[in-house]
């Protein structure tokens, strides 16, 4: 089993649980499994659940599967199969087994004919709307199906016949037998087949009927020999069920925790909305860097370890709470913090020339690649009489307490020479599009021999030798904390940010960043934390920033 590199995380009321059925000989083999099912692409509340269940058997010296639950071809494809399983070994997790609920399709089956032999399931011709009708509220309580009393050898053959085609889509179900007046909605005889004519990404048209999750679920739990199955809390109320069908059916019968799912502030994690994102072009994609998935994050820049200990930091809880999305980022930017190296980049240039530098000069300037690891050494910048500036590092008028270029003001260039705006260029329209400065050479360094002092330092790149790229910039997809609190006949998508991604496409880096590769992660002096795009090409440099050099959340 691979070895996780999480942060410690101190004991919770999980493995609290595990340690104390170990200690009675309930169980005395650890063994979880991670059962997402293809229809999307993995999430960041995915992974939280992920590192939940891996590390619990990596801690208690057990094994950890892999399964994927495809139980309805109708929503599930490979392409998701082989995203998930991208993601996880990513994340630095791998599983010891893999398997499908689909192995399982004609145990599950013998299972269903198994209870309907002990009167315990009966095949039902009421259509959907009319068994939620049936089934009551949770103040009233269900009525019987008419078809609830149907014999054993009639049910079996109907069942049989459901198998093979005999029946439209739709027009009959496999239902438990229970409780119509159970207090616990999920007990009043729940659907455990429905007849779905649909193409399985791995059984084909083999079969016409499907199991429910409900259904499917403990069973290949229980054929796995899994000892504890870890679900989110909405599972709670399914747990009765759960313990249902592997009691009936007097299988072995593993144990299930259910632990508060993750939300994530100015974040949706239904895989419903973001599919709806992705269909109807809200975003660029499942990979989009502003989307909550692991293959968002890892093109945003994120690294796998971020995220490890992000679901380290926020523990495990029994009770549903909102999470700041600033922990998050604050997981990523301090591993950058630590490992990035620097680099120079003016993501909205403004043309500077030096009138007394000489034209044919270039200077070459040492620059650290990092200002705590000495290790990380130091790289040649290059200086020319013509630079670029950031635009909001000059102002004309400046307003008050601005301490960068101003007309007559002296500031210093990072890692160079302290400049001074002797005057402007203009277009016809009054805008200044070139600053003209005197630099003075012995101020080489960033330091005056004379002792006097700048109130700003700001960056720079020398313009014959910068490279030019494409810089995006990204904002919170959502404009409110909680995306899916909307009034009555609201809709989560109006809380949409009307921009939020900016491309910035005349941006300039230093030259040492010409051959930057897929992966690359830099800090962008002043500017924040930046990664090369998969849309990089030989023509052109695309960068993305992963996170700003402070806690913006609250901004």
């Amino acid at each position: 089993m691979t070895t996780s590199v999480s942060t410690p995380v101190p004991s919770d009321f999980i493995r609290t649980a595990v340690a104390e059925d170990i200690k009675s000989g309930r169980f005395t083999h650890i063994k979880t499994r991670f059962p997402p099912e293809p229809n999307g692409y993995l999430h960041i509340g995915h992974a939280k659940a992920l590192s939940v269940d891996f590390n619990i058997a990596q801690e208690f010296n057990g094994e950890f599967n892999l399964r994927f639950d495809d139980t309805n071809p109708a929503k599930e494809e490979q392409e998701y199969v082989d995203s998930i399983k991208e993601d996880i070994l990513w994340l630095g997790y791998e599983w010891d087994e893999l398997f499908f609920a689909s192995d399982y399709f004609e145990a599950i089956y013998d299972y269903a004919v198994q209870l309907i032999k002990k009167g315990k399931a009966y095949v039902c011709d009421l259509s959907g709307d009319q068994i939620r009708e049936y089934r009551g509220t949770l103040t009233a309580p269900g009525v019987d199906s008419p078809y609830r009393n149907r014999s054993v050898e009639e049910n079996l053959d109907l069942f049989a016949r459901m198998r093979a085609g005999e029946f439209a889509d739709g027009s009959r179900t496999l239902r438990a037998k229970i409780d119509m007046a159970s207090g616990n909605i999920n007990m009043r005889d729940p659907v455990m087949y429905r007849i779905l004519r649909a193409h399985h990404h791995r059984t084909g048209d083999k079969w016409c009927i499907y199991p429910l999750y409900d259904f499917a679920h403990g069973q290949s739990d229980s054929i796995e020999g899994i000892s504890h199955s870890l679900c989110s809390l909405e599972y709670e109320a399914h747990r009765p069920l759960y313990d249902w069908y592997v009691r009936e059916l007097g299988i072995y019968a593993p144990r299930q925790i259910e632990f508060a799912r993750l939300n994530l502030s100015y974040t949706v994690l239904s895989k419903r909305k973001l599919l709806q994102l992705v269909k109807e072009g809200h975003v660029r994609g499942w990979d989009d860097p502003r989307m909550p998935t692991l293959s968002g994050y890892r093109r945003r820049g994120y690294t796998a370890a971020s995220i490890r200990d992000f679901c380290s930091r926020i523990g495990v809880a029994k009770a549903d709470s909102m999470v700041d999305i600033g922990m998050l980022e604050f997981s990523i930017r301090d591993e950058l913090n630590k490992t990035a190296p620097r680099a120079l980049a003016v993501l909205r240039p403004l043309k500077v020339v030096i009138e007394n530098y000489p034209e044919d000069q270039t200077d070459m300037l040492d620059a650290v690649n990092h200002p705590d690891d000495p290790a990380a050494g130091t790289r040649q910048l290059p200086f020319s009489r013509e630079l670029y500036i950031e635009q909001d590092d000059f102002r004309e008028v400046p307003p008050p307490k601005y301490f960068r270029l101003t007309p007559g003001r002296e500031v210093r260039l990072r890692y160079a020479y302290f400049i001074k705006c002797v005057g402007v260029v203009k277009d016809e329209a009054g805008n200044v599009i070139e600053v003209r400065c005197t630099y003075d050479p012995a101020t080489r360094g960033g330091n005056a021999p004379d002792g006097r002092k700048v109130k700003a330092t700001i960056h720079w790149v020398s313009a014959p030798h910068a490279v030019a790229a494409e810089v995006r910039l990204y904002d919170h997809l959502f404009t409110k904390p909680n995306p899916d609190d909307v009034p009555e006949g609201g809709h989560f998508l109006e809380g949409l940010t009307p921009n939020s991604l900016e491309i910035l496409p005349n941006a300039f880096v230093e030259p040492s960043l010409r051959d930057a590769t897929l992966g690359s992660r830099y800090q962008f002096e002043r500017n924040g934390y930046f990664c090369i795009d998969s849309d990089t090409t030989s023509e052109k440099l695309v960068f993305n920033r992963t996170v700003g050099l402070k806690d913006n959340a609250s901004k």
